[in-house]
């Protein structure tokens, strides 16, 4: 849920990249640091092992100005990629405004990619959230790579742990 602060006229949405490791989560980071003005972003926060993987989390400030008498904030989140750092996903994942899946489109990556969409879908639910209701885009990463699949198939298998999650959830309800 927005951060709203009536008594100082704040702003601040949460906007979590969420995705299996080494899918391309930092550098989208990296690139929205790079490309905004200085003036509007803060300092970026990265928490990396020796081989650039992010090992708790990584974190950029933005500020938008204000809109409409808001001073306006985002922060962007992402969080660590290999799922046994699965209660840091959980905590990150805490308060998100709208998520950034991140899929590497290489065939290779497909198993990681459905089990760390699967794994979104869980840690939300365990939260009181469902990925339907909350806004959410998938990024299909790597396009540019020779073994990259076709996005009908990512679609595709993108889908089963959407059935599985809505059918579970009929049966918790009825």
């Amino acid at each position: 849920m927005v951060l709203f602060n009536a008594a100082t006229k704040e702003l601040t949405a949460k906007i979590v990249y969420y995705g299996p490791g080494l899918c391309g989560k930092t550098t989208n980071l990296q690139h929205v640091y790079d490309t905004l003005p200085g003036d509007g972003r803060g300092k970026m926060l990265s928490l990396a092992t020796q081989t650039d993987r992010t090992l708790f989390f990584d974190f950029l400030p933005i500020e938008l100005g204000t809109i409409r008498g808001m001073k306006t904030r985002i922060q962007l989140y992402t969080v660590p990629g290999q799922v046994f750092y699965d209660a840091t996903r959980k905590l990150v994942l805490r308060g998100a405004d709208a998520v950034v899946f991140v899929a590497d489109s290489q065939a290779p990556a497909l198993e990681s990619n459905k089990e760390s969409f699967q794994n979104l879908i869980t840690n939300l639910r365990d939260q009181g959230g469902e990925l339907e209701k909350i806004p959410h885009v998938i990024q299909w990463n790597k396009r540019d790579t020779p073994n990259a699949l076709p996005v009908e198939t990512l679609e595709r298998e993108r889908s089963t742990p959407l059935r599985r999650a809505h059918l579970r959830g009929l049966r918790h309800a009825g």
